[in-house]
């Protein structure tokens, strides 16, 4: 008679077996932040979560950095007025995003900023990348998306994300960084992007939803596995120094493909959709919110994530702090 229950029976026995580890280290904390001050704006389909103003940002930070939460990805809300069709506000020197790179590294230098580098955010049209009679034009767009990546290093970020799934980006935008000089600005990559229904709750939070169309031609087929792993081949090629899954929970089978296949390290998004769908389930009473937050942190880490962005990053940063006070 085999008996492995004999390696569960007390708490000391898992935790010196336990085969997966996670840390505060491991959190990325996407945050969306505004125009303004003193502006914290609840998202209504983000529960706990806010568009900020630059000085509120801040201040949560000092408390943030307490818990060990020191990877931040910032999101910024523009405003409608200062969108066009080819996202010319992401080069402004004077806009949001500089500003907000600028304040933070001056008052928390010790933090990592990344940055996301997609045109969406910025244009009229809420794709990716420029449109041109319904079609999205790849080469055009991976031109402004490395002047993006230049500006965006510029002005302080740590990490430039190419968050479009433009063809050839990674090697477009390492090429421009290093000849501009910024040999020592990392690549974030979002290697296998899926068009997804689980982004819904981060459009509403940036308004950055297609106007028209949507993103299938362009982010990758849910329905496929192995072409991930063409995606990370291409862009560790390219010059990626990380690679990510997105979304999460859906697709720990890519992120253990990619892992498995992998020289640089795998990051996971656990998507606005997943962190809400959780959220409005406990609402409910149909589970308890920390322990499946945590359990999904897990799984994140088992199937192989190095890094994980999470809208959890502050719950999960409290959970293992307490879980660590408790050992010591």
């Amino acid at each position: 008679m085999h008996r492995p229950r004999r390696l569960r029976q007390t708490s000391n026995i898992r935790e010196m077996i336990a085969e997966t580890n996670l840390h505060v280290a491991n959190l990325i904390y996407p945050v969306f932040i505004c125009d303004g001050e003193n502006i914290d704006q609840p998202i209504r389909t983000l529960p706990g979560q806010s568009r900020m103003s630059i000085d509120v940002l801040s201040q949560k930070i000092t408390a943030w950095k307490k818990l060990g939460l020191k990877n931040y990805a910032l999101f910024p809300k523009i405003e409608d007025s200062k969108k066009d069709s080819r996202g010319s506000e992401a080069l402004n020197d004077n806009g949001l995003l500089p500003k907000a790179i600028k304040y933070l590294k001056q008052n928390h230098p010790e933090i990592s900023l990344f940055t996301d580098v997609a045109l969406d955010p910025y244009s009229s049209d809420g794709h990716d990348g420029i449109v041109k009679n319904g079609e999205i034009l790849n080469d055009e767009t991976v031109q402004i998306l490395s002047q993006m990546a230049v500006k965006q290093a510029q002005w302080g970020a740590d990490w430039v994300c190419p968050s479009d799934m433009m063809d050839g980006r990674v090697a477009a935008i390492r090429e421009a960084l290093d000849e501009n000089g910024f040999t020592k600005t990392s690549i974030l990559s979002y290697t296998a992007k899926y068009a997804s229904s689980f982004y819904g709750p981060f459009r509403e939070a940036l308004d950055s939803a297609p106007k028209a169309g949507d993103k299938k031609t362009y982010q990758m087929d849910f329905r496929n596995r192995t072409e991930a792993v063409r995606e990370l081949s291409l862009d560790i090629s390219e010059g990626a120094d990380m690679v990510m899954v997105k979304p999460g929970l859906p697709y720990l089978d890519v992120v253990a493909d990619l892992k498995a296949h992998s020289s640089v390290p795998v990051a996971v998004y656990n998507v606005s959709g997943e962190y809400a769908m959780l959220h409005f389930a406990a609402q409910a009473g149909a589970l308890d919110l920390e322990k499946t937050m945590m359990e999904c942190m897990y799984s994140f880490r088992r199937a192989g994530a190095d890094v994980i962005l999470t809208y959890f990053a502050p719950e999960v940063a409290k959970v293992l702090n307490s879980i660590e006070s408790k050992i010591l």
